[in-house]
């Protein structure tokens, strides 16, 4: 297995990552997933993503998972990389690649190349965050070519707050968000600790649900061509994808 590298914003929700690790090993064998923190600000305010998914932020992370010598590296931050909208996010991660010389992506597009894999084209959002912030990831998914039929946010103003939630929480949003239009639900924020609830919201909504550190790992594994089949991480990984 290759090793994929994941630049990680400040302190939250970052032990979803050696879980992953954990669960994908159980199954595949050695697999490396690294982790680096970069650090700004954690709050869910346009101005203040802007600076902590800057190129210069993105280019320390990068230097700093050189030392695991990564085949492959993402953003792992939603808000941090669709703050730019569309063409700017892909002028961040094409910056990313270029700053650590290898493929890059971040979790933005890992969420619409995640809907794609399953062919899901009609969502519900869960979303921490405030209004104006959740609306563009929205607009960044309806620009995906991903239509979001419902919306609902919990207005949490900072990543701290998101990490201190409770698997109890992390459910109950995302049970409450669902539409009976969507073909899945999304959890956006990579503060919040979801992997091992993601099976069971699935169970209680009866279709896939893509969270942001599942389809940050997923999007990782797809860089390098190792997308795999495993049973602990939801729909997403128990499809294969083309």
């Amino acid at each position: 297995m290759p090793t994929i590298g994941f630049i990680y914003p400040d302190h939250a929700a970052e032990d979803d990552y050696p879980l992953a690790e954990q669960l994908l090993g159980s199954d595949l064998g050695d697999v490396a997933l690294r982790v680096e923190h970069i650090y700004g600000t954690d709050l869910h305010a346009v101005p203040e993503l802007l600076d902590l998914g800057s190129e210069q932020r993105l280019a320390e992370g990068a230097a700093l998972l050189a030392k695991h010598g990564p085949d492959a590296v993402v953003w792992a931050c939603t808000s941090g990389s669709f703050v730019y909208g569309w063409e700017g996010a892909r002028e961040q991660v094409d910056k990313l690649s270029a700053a650590a010389g290898v493929p890059a992506s971040s979790t933005s597009f890992a969420f619409v190349h995640a809907a794609r894999a399953l062919g899901i084209y009609r969502v519900a959002v869960a979303a921490s965050y405030p209004d104006d912030v959740s609306q563009l990831f929205v607009e960044f998914l309806n620009t995906g070519g991903i239509e979001v039929v419902s919306m609902g946010h919990a207005d949490i103003h900072t990543a701290a707050e998101v990490g201190d939630l409770s698997a109890e929480d992390v459910v109950k949003l995302a049970l409450s968000y669902d539409h009976p239009a969507a073909e899945a639900v999304l959890v956006p924020d990579t503060a919040m600790r979801t992997l091992a609830e993601i099976n069971t919201i699935e169970t209680a909504l009866g279709k896939p649900v893509l969270t942001a550190n599942q389809v940050t790992v997923w999007e990782g594994l797809r860089l390098t061509g190792e997308t795999k089949l495993v049973r602990s991480l939801g729909a997403l990984f128990r499809r294969r994808s083309e």
